[in-house]
């Protein structure tokens, strides 16, 4: 991608902040700026936000569009990412590890998933395991033991507990436990 003087100092600088300025007026205005409202998102819906992975194997990319590089291959469909900024069909997005880059939106969806206690995951140490709960209580019957890294799908969260399904087990999970779901959020 070939870009100009005053063009190409924009479209750095906002790299840098983690944004994407279009240039010139095919993304936008004559000025070069993408025309949508403050606060306005390419598919109207808030940001940030989580979402999920629709397939196993799906590349991230520097910038929002085939012509830039894949850094990285998901190969774990339902795995849960935070849409940090949207740009036409492309959304960037922020993994458990903290790792940003873009997605194509068709492989994205609104379904809820989240990673038990992805944090835990250490390397050469077995993973540790957290019970899942008959009810939304710590002194609820364990209905099975599941290794931090599993991902959960959330059915349901008051903003304290989250009722969930991993594999064939059902049951709630403390929502502090879950990445996917943002501290006192309440999923219907």
């Amino acid at each position: 991608m070939h870009v100009d003087g005053k063009c190409g100092a924009r479209l750095a600088a906002a790299l840098l902040a983690g944004l994407f300025v279009g240039c010139g007026a095919a993304a936008g205005g004559a000025d070069g700026n993408v025309t949508q409202p403050a606060g306005m998102t390419a598919s109207g819906l808030a940001v940030p936000r989580f979402v999920s992975l629709k397939a196993d194997r799906v590349n991230l990319r520097t910038g929002p569009g085939t012509e830039y590089p894949t850094t990285w291959v998901f190969r774990r469909a339902g795995l849960p990412l935070e849409v940090v900024s949207e740009f036409e069909a492309w959304r960037q997005v922020r993994d458990s590890e903290g790792t940003t880059g873009w997605v194509l939106q068709s492989f994205l969806s609104g379904r809820r998933t989240a990673l038990v206690i992805p944090w835990e995951v250490k390397p050469e140490t077995p993973p540790p395991q957290v019970s899942i709960r008959h009810s939304d209580s710590d002194s609820a019957r364990t209905v099975a033991l599941v290794e931090a890294g599993a991902i959960a799908n959330v059915h349901g969260c008051d903003g304290r507990w989250c009722s969930v399904s991993i594999d064939s087990y059902r049951g709630y999970l403390p929502q502090k436990n879950l990445w996917g779901i943002y501290e006192g959020e309440v999923v219907k």
